[in-house]
């Protein structure tokens, strides 16, 4: 196993970018065609934006908890809800305090205790998410999935899972990313999106203390994969090899969610979450919530659109 316990560098003051105070802020995705930072409170059931042009940021209230989302070819947005899947235009109903949402298909309806949870597009782009379990006894109820337009919803042959998150692939999209976060490690496997279809799970890299949770992830175009990491206060970055190469430490304690954004992709834009504090951790940390940014050296990989056609 490898050890997270020996970074090269290690940063830390990182400002702040958006005060946002989510209950549970979480799915960060950059959007190159609008130079806008997207990511959801799934507490709240909020979907924000932040502009980079002007330093703006607004928020729509969903009909249901979000857990994911991505960016269509067209511009329009897919968001996972926590059971089903849905198209929005902001463009259109930006204005809005509430957009119209169009039905495209239920995730897995045949298990209550479970909702959408962390996702990304794959490099062909189709939608890769995971369901994760409501039970309170954590049973592993949640699975893993892929949609597209052309084939619909489909289940990945990947172990059931508790919490699904880190959900990102390598640049030739031949590398799928992934963890259960009741668990302190990060999996990868070979990933063949035609098929939907995925290789035996390769340990990739371990926390070093059991209480801390792997989070939301992303990979950059040299290779390397972000992962934030709940309870840990930090952001790790490791190489393809799974060695770590540096951690960025935090103001908050539950970091959630990663993307690389900015003109130059160069920025790490970090999402948080309020949940899982006591009113004394709430008190010293109020930024709590709020998303982070910092300039990395490293560019990020484009979002790769959902496909709509």
């Amino acid at each position: 196993m490898r050890d997270a316990a020996a970074p090269s560098t290690a940063v830390a003051d990182v400002p702040l970018l958006v005060d946002s105070r989510c209950t549970h802020g979480e799915g960060a995705l950059w959007s190159a065609r609008r130079q806008c930072l997207f990511w959801v409170d799934i507490s709240e059931r909020r979907l924000w934006q932040y502009r980079s042009a002007d330093g703006s940021h607004r928020s729509w209230l969903l009909p249901d908890r979000p857990g994911c989302l991505a960016e269509g070819d067209d511009g329009r947005l897919l968001i996972a809800l926590a059971g089903s899947l849905q198209r929005l235009d902001i463009d259109r109903d930006g204005d809005a305090p509430a957009p119209a949402l169009e039905w495209l298909a239920d995730v897995q309806p045949d298990v209550v205790d479970t909702r959408s949870n962390d996702g990304r597009t794959d490099r062909a782009g189709n939608l890769v998410f995971g369901t994760m379990s409501e039970d309170p006894a954590r049973a592993p109820l949640g699975r893993y999935y892929q949609f597209s337009m052309r084939h619909g919803l489909r289940e990945l042959n990947l172990p059931d899972v508790v919490i699904p998150n880190a959900i990102c692939f390598s640049a030739d999209g031949a590398t799928m990313y992934f963890c259960d976060s009741v668990r302190p490690a990060l999996w990868c496997c070979d990933y063949d999106a035609e098929r939907a279809h995925c290789g035996a799970p390769r340990l990739f890299a371990a926390l070093p203390d059991p209480d801390w949770e792997p989070d939301g992830a992303i990979v950059d175009a040299d290779g390397g994969v972000w992962n934030a990491q709940w309870r840990a206060s930090r952001v790790v970055r490791y190489r393809p090899d799974g060695q770590v190469d540096r951690v960025v430490l935090l103001p908050v304690r539950n970091p959630t969610c990663v993307a690389l954004g900015g003109p130059s992709l160069r920025h790490l834009m970090i999402t948080s979450s309020r949940l899982d504090h006591t009113d004394q951790q709430l008190a010293a940390s109020p930024r709590a919530g709020g998303v982070f940014a910092l300039e990395t050296g490293i560019p990020g990989l484009p979002e790769s659109p959902f496909r709509w056609g």
